[in-house]
């Protein structure tokens, strides 16, 4: 089973009083020190929805670009519910060849197959008054596809080459970060099974959407790769951190986990700088791509500024002064793009 813990933790600025955030840690999974962060109102929006859906026994569909962490959120909603005390098991359908994925999901009896030497039971049968977190729903065959849609049903799982099928008990959470939408309009994916997940969709935003968790998150991977590489390194100095905040983050939370251990490792200093290098090894630079579009890429310049100048307004270094409006001109701009002013936790 596996346990999480609740820690307080103080991550902003250690010069002035940073803002406090939750984090669920992982405590007892080796070599997954996954925590949950961020203050910025998108993030704790997908927060409320995950405590919300996690006290029933609703089918959930996590969505959202790679790197964004579904898997967290799939764990959070596990942690907080009265399913808790009973297995999470995780199945990535993309990690399965075609012909397995049945028999992984749903079990086998003796001799159904050449190597069936024993009965199997699958990973539904294991997560039985637990949860069954379904990674890349988007990769899973359309033969399968029908058979998931009768368990979620029906609550019964056919074990392959079984007689009778085995009643389960399996709350089921799925991610992807495909368009099932336009997946179903190509008949790549079964509608009814989509209907069936899609009971309470959990979109999860981009890193780019999330500015004011940049240095949050940043200051976290500091602290932890400080730990594990015996730097003394303590925290990462201004320029470096609007240069973090400035970028489009394709690889979200994942990527800036990779830069900020790749920077660590090069620096001997108590102090982390980030260097448009740092991040050559992925394949991009620290500097933002281009938006698509005038409108966004408006509102991902007044985001931006809203962070650097720490969403002070007015006065001389404040975001009103920095884009060179009047403040009445860029709360109505804020108030269009649905800005505003992220909680301390």
């Amino acid at each position: 089973m596996i346990q999480s813990q609740f820690a307080e933790e103080d991550i902003g600025d250690r010069s002035n009083k940073g803002p406090t955030t939750w984090v669920l840690k992982q405590a007892t999974v080796s070599n997954n020190n996954g925590v949950l962060i961020g203050k910025s109102p998108a993030f704790q929006q997908v927060l409320a929805l995950a405590r919300d859906v996690a006290q029933t026994s609703t089918t959930v569909l996590i969505t959202g670009e790679t790197g964004t962490g579904k898997d967290l959120i799939a764990q959070a909603i596990h942690e907080w519910s009265p399913r808790r005390h009973k297995p999470l098991v995780r199945v990535n359908c993309a990690a399965f060849p075609a012909g397995l994925v049945e028999s992984e999901l749903f079990g086998h009896e003796r001799g159904t197959f050449t190597g069936a030497d024993c009965a199997h039971e699958g990973r539904f049968e294991q997560a039985d008054g637990g949860t069954l977190f379904l990674d890349e729903i988007r990769e899973m065959p359309w033969e399968t596809q029908a058979k998931l849609l009768r368990v979620l049903q029906d609550g019964m799982v056919d074990r392959l080459g079984g007689k009778q099928p085995v009643p389960v008990d399996v709350r089921v959470i799925a991610a992807t970060n495909s368009d099932l939408c336009a997946a179903v309009q190509r008949g790549a994916f079964r509608a009814d099974l989509f209907y069936r997940l899609n009971v309470f969709p959990i979109e999860l935003p981009p890193l780019r959407d999330r500015l004011d968790d940049i240095p949050l998150l940043a200051r976290h991977f500091l602290e932890r790769y400080g730990v594990k590489f015996n730097r003394s390194c303590r925290d990462i100095d201004q320029a470096s951190l609007e240069r973090l905040i400035c970028h489009t983050w394709p690889g979200n939370v994942r990527e800036l986990e990779n830069v900020i251990e790749r920077a660590l490792i090069c620096s001997h200093e108590p102090v982390l700088r980030i260097d448009e290098y740092d991040s050559d090894a992925q394949g991009d630079s620290l500097e933002a791509a281009p938006p698509s579009n005038l409108k966004e890429f408006e509102r991902q310049h007044i985001l931006q500024t809203l962070t650097l100048a720490g969403w002070h307004i007015k006065g001389s270094d404040g975001a009103a002064a920095r884009l060179g409006l009047p403040p009445s001109t860029l709360r109505s701009r804020m108030k269009l793009f649905g800005m505003k002013r992220p909680s301390a936790r």
